[in-house]
């Protein structure tokens, strides 16, 4: 996509990774799904994430004025730790377009969203309208389909440890994110990970 003035425009996000180890139990899980929830389009397990912030298209000056408060909320929040449990689907009345699993956040982490949101603005970004929901996107349905039964997943804890400004290119087999700034969170206090 370009611009007004044929620049090309990129399509961004801000999102913290989850571990390695919670990326190959998600895999683990896609698979189980897989057969039970015929017509979604699944994500690719390397590229699930926690958005915290979608930008939409936007010039490349435009992401740079964004990195120093990006890097400035990762030096202010210390890494932590979240469960990821509980399936659902959105939106929550009528058909199903999205199915996910929830990750309930320490304090700590609604406020590294609160800041990227602060800086997605202050960039030019219009104010989200929608609350901030927190999870991780399994599959979406290209036609919205009835809510199916949803079975039990508890998937254990992850490590939050990192804040990155993603690039999204829509691929064949999903959509292909690219980091265009990483930044690490603080350190926690030895013993003292928020939960």
């Amino acid at each position: 996509m370009t611009g007004e003035t044929g620049e090309k425009l990129i399509r961004a996000f801000v999102a913290v990774d989850v571990d390695e180890g919670m990326r190959q139990r998600l895999a683990d899980l896609l698979e189980t799904l897989r057969d039970r929830f015929r017509g979604a389009r699944w994500v690719r397990p390397e590229g699930i994430h926690l958005t915290l912030r979608f930008l939409g298209y936007a010039k490349r000056d435009v992401l740079d004025r964004l990195v120093p408060a990006l890097r400035a909320g990762a030096e202010e929040c210390p890494a932590g730790t979240a469960e990821v449990s509980g399936l659902g689907t959105f939106p929550q009345r009528g058909r199903a377009r999205v199915l996910w699993i929830g990750i309930p956040l320490p304090s700590s982490i609604l406020r590294l969203q609160q800041a990227c949101e602060r800086a997605a603005v202050a960039a030019g970004f219009a104010p989200e309208t929608r609350a901030f929901a927190p999870h991780l996107t399994l599959a979406r349905w290209s036609e919205p389909a009835p809510h199916p039964t949803l079975p039990p997943a508890d998937l254990g804890r992850t490590a939050l440890e990192r804040l990155v400004l993603y690039s999204s290119q829509p691929g064949g087999k999903g959509s292909v994110y690219t980091p265009l700034a990483t930044f690490p969170l603080a350190p926690a206090a030895a013993g003292a990970r928020e939960r």
